[in-house]
């Protein structure tokens, strides 16, 4: 159990410090915010509403692995380096790849409301 308790606070530690510095956590967790009462009303079942909150979580989760990538070559390689440029792109593009699963469960369901 105390394991448990311990990796809850890292996460917590983590989330307090990426709404802290990191502004694309932020607007993540606006959207979130703001995502998940129109998920309550939007969506059509259970399901619906379900997958709308966790494609948000998702892409919330991406931009967290996203920023701990970057700052982990930032860490270790703090000038421009073409390698570590490469990996930072890879990162970014698994953030945008979160964020185009976000938008289609979104539209998804937008089409089953209007139908």
């Amino acid at each position: 159990m105390r394991a448990l308790v311990l990796a809850f606070l890292n996460s917590w530690r983590g989330l307090v410090h990426g709404a802290r510095t990191e502004r694309a956590v932020r607007q993540e967790l606006a959207l979130l915010g703001l995502g998940i009462p129109v998920a309550l009303i939007l969506g059509t079942s259970l399901w619906v509403r379900v997958a709308l909150v966790a494609s948000l979580l998702l892409m919330l989760a991406a931009e967290f692995l996203n920023t701990a990538i970057e700052k982990l070559c930032d860490h270790l390689h703090p000038d421009r380096h073409a390698r570590i440029g490469v990996v930072k792109d890879l990162a970014s593009a698994g953030t945008f790849l979160a964020q185009a699963i976000a938008l289609i469960v979104w539209i998804a369901a937008l089409i089953d409301r209007a139908a």
